[in-house]
């Protein structure tokens, strides 16, 4: 089975999207050191990205109401006609999850400090020390 399609399984049942970080952790190494010397970035990076956006999915699924939204960017560091616009859009939560407003909200570094891989860095320091 595909690890995209593996990650979508745990995915489903990911009430707290934390909890699917520290769960997902050893798949994902595990994935890389077997795939480590392959030379292909495009891959890794996709998966990367696919992963990103979908905790995002999670936690833009988790703050329900649009209220919530607006007051969880902006305690995310987003200014308030953003947020405002952004959490009352009316749009669906994929959408949201790769927009820009979420991606500032919850960079790269945001998810990193949560423990998650990042399968395209973790792959490039195993090619750097071969």
């Amino acid at each position: 089975m595909p690890l995209r399609r593996r990650l979508q399984h745990l995915f489903a049942d990911a009430a707290q999207w934390r909890a699917y970080v520290g769960f997902g952790h050893p798949k994902l190494r595990g994935w890389v050191n077997y795939f480590r010397i392959s030379e292909v970035k495009g891959v890794f990076e996709a998966l990367d990205q696919w992963i990103r956006r979908r905790l995002r999915n999670i936690i833009w699924r988790q703050w329900k109401r649009p209220w919530t939204r607006w007051k969880r960017l902006m305690q995310r560091g987003l200014d308030e006609t953003c947020a405002s616009r952004s959490g009352y859009n009316g749009r669906g939560p994929w959408w949201n999850s790769g927009a820009s407003h979420m991606n500032r909200a919850f960079p790269k570094r945001y998810f990193g400090g949560c423990g998650l891989v990042s399968l395209l860095d973790e792959v490039l320091k195993f090619q750097c020390a071969l």
